[in-house]
């Protein structure tokens, strides 16, 4: 597979918009990392805590409560890992961000994007990906303040590809894990609370697995 305009991420201001702590790394970790590494900031939004999300053997006993603290101190390990320079939590009940007051959403997605001076949005397609119901709340949100006018530096809005039948784009940009695939990699294994999770979508973590060599993106909007 070809590795498209990959060079348009060095040097860049990108803002990840997340539903919960680990999008960030399942989807754009090599994107991140490569940020990082050619002088640009990456910086996270993150609106849920994850507090409703699989509990392993670990973390069974854990109240909702305890699994978000929890959750929150495994994305600043992750962050670190990935170089992100900023990770905001907007805090609303996991499982139930499509309740969520759809303008104060939005507002708060463009005063992030504005405090940073983002110039790249990235987020979950409109369906969510795979249709869970916060992916789907989060990329509408993303996408209503990227596309609203109040964020001027934004030029670029990008959708996580799930390389599924029907897609109707192709990716734009895509890059490979190989080379990120460490920081990946320990990033995955800093949301421990989830690992039964990431045990099914990635396998060993010792190296990537043939159907996940590359983090793909549709360009849904550009300035």
């Amino acid at each position: 597979m070809e590795i498209k305009i990959a060079n348009q991420l060095n040097g860049l201001k990108a803002g990840f918009v997340y539903a919960h702590p680990d999008d960030e790394t399942f989807m754009s970790a090599a994107v991140i990392r490569q940020i990082a590494d050619t002088g640009g900031n990456p910086v996270l939004l993150v609106a849920t805590r994850g507090d409703a999300g699989f509990k392993n053997g670990d973390y069974t006993n854990a109240s909702r409560e305890e699994l978000g603290v929890i959750r929150e101190q495994e994305m600043a390990e992750a962050a670190q890992v990935l170089g992100l320079t900023v990770v905001e939590h907007l805090g609303y009940p996991d499982g139930k961000l499509g309740e969520a007051d759809d303008r104060e959403l939005v507002l708060q997605i463009e005063v992030f994007l504005q405090k940073h001076e983002v110039e790249a949005v990235f987020t979950f397609p409109l369906d969510g990906g795979n249709g869970h119901p916060d992916h789907i709340a989060i990329s509408h949100a993303a996408t209503a303040a990227v596309r609203g006018g109040k964020c001027p530096s934004v030029r670029a809005l990008y959708y996580g590809y799930f390389n599924k039948g029907g897609e109707l784009q192709e990716p734009e940009l895509i890059v490979e894990t190989a080379p990120y695939w460490p920081f990946k990699a320990a990033a995955l294994r800093a949301h421990d609370s989830q690992k039964h999770s990431i045990n099914r979508h990635f396998g060993s973590l010792d190296q990537p697995r043939e159907d996940r060599r590359y983090e793909m993106f549709v360009a849904a909007w550009k300035a």
